[in-house]
């Protein structure tokens, strides 16, 4: 395992109702790292949870994916910074895999390729979409790409030069699309996908799998209209988290 001084790496986790999944997750995180747990509106007493487990709680009013991600970006301070789900579907323990490549310099944007444990632990609809999504990324983009997953790594400063907009499920695929159009150094590297806690607030219901198509499509409008063309036509029946 990469050791690491303390504070070089930040772990952004947004959360919406994860009570049940914090504590396991908060524990994983890698020694000497800190983690941010951005509270998207929780109901559940997720934010004190977090707290009373030594986790830094950051508050944002405005729901959406992008919104709570980008909210703990911006409260970041270590030079590095990784994302991670907070339903304990991945394992924090794994993101010094993740972030080694950028930490040494290898790799600019690090993305954990989820390979299901279980039977289940992807919805189907989630999963396709996400494949097609992948896809016209390597069309748009030509990066080797077979998931748009949320475990990423990068450097801080540098994800904030990307200038990205999109604050709800788009917010992923943004910031590919347009590191790619950087010159980013793009890679993956597989991860364990395990059946999360809980119910899903995007892909366990089709209004928000719907959703978060939309969001991608405007992405991808804001880049090529060919590729949301394509989207369209796909029908696509699901989204990429």
């Amino acid at each position: 395992m990469i050791k690491t001084p303390p504070s070089s790496v930040d772990v952004v986790l947004p959360c919406l109702d994860e009570a049940e999944a914090l504590p396991w997750v908060l524990e994983r995180i890698p020694p000497g790292w800190r983690a941010i747990v951005v509270d998207n509106g929780s109901t559940d007493g997720s934010p004190d949870i977090a707290r009373d487990l030594d986790a830094h709680v950051v508050h944002e009013p405005r729901r959406g994916f992008g919104a709570a991600c980008h909210a703990g970006l911006t409260a970041a301070t270590a030079d590095v910074v990784c994302f991670c789900d907070c339903d304990a579907s991945l394992d924090p323990g794994l993101l010094p895999t993740v972030a080694g490549p950028v930490l040494d310099g290898t790799a600019d944007l690090v993305m954990g390729r989820r390979r299901p444990t279980v039977r289940g632990a992807w919805p189907v609809h989630a999963r396709v979409a996400n494949l097609e999504l992948a896809r016209l990324v390597r069309r748009r983009t030509s990066l080797d790409l077979r998931d748009l997953g949320p475990m990423r790594a990068a450097r801080r400063e540098a994800l904030l030069a990307l200038g990205l907009t999109d604050r709800r499920s788009g917010y992923p695929l943004q910031m590919v699309v347009r590191a790619a159009d950087d010159g980013w150094r793009v890679v993956e590297t597989d991860v364990p996908y395990l059946p999360r806690t809980g119910r899903s607030k995007v892909t366990g219901t089709w209004r928000g799998s719907w959703q978060a198509v939309r969001d991608m499509r405007t992405v991808l409008a804001e880049q090529s209209a060919t590729a949301t063309a394509a989207v369209v036509g796909a029908g696509i029946d699901g989204g990429a988290r």
